[in-house]
């Protein structure tokens, strides 16, 4: 499987589980792995970048390498999205709770804002 596609979200033993104090996402564990790949993959890209700064790398070329970073990071925050929406979101319509949308237009909104 290409790490840069993705991942099919919509499995029936991940949700999120609203209104209590403390809520969280469960994913499938290929999907937290696929994650957590791509998340060990940035870490390693920053390092990258640090590196290239402490060797006084040409500029152009550092700021190319913070560009792809800031891609895969987007890539994380999508995949994040798309099961947020196809599993949270609409379990908390479903359930009543039309809320969710406001919630979900300000994520979205950071999101586009960056």
């Amino acid at each position: 499987m290409n790490n840069h596609d993705p991942v099919n979200l919509n499995h029936s033993n991940e949700h999120c589980e609203p209104l209590t104090s403390e809520r969280k996402s469960h994913h499938s564990d290929k999907t937290k792995q696929n994650l957590v790949s791509r998340l060990n993959r940035i870490e390693g890209q920053i390092r990258g970048i640090k590196g290239l700064i402490e060797k006084d790398t040409y500029c152009d070329d550092v700021i190319t390498q913070i560009s792809a970073t800031q891609a895969a990071l987007n890539s994380v925050a999508k995949v994040l999205l798309e099961g947020h929406m196809k599993s949270c979101v609409v379990e908390r319509i479903q359930d009543g709770d039309h809320e969710v949308l406001d919630e979900l237009l300000i994520t979205i909104q950071r999101l586009i804002k960056k």
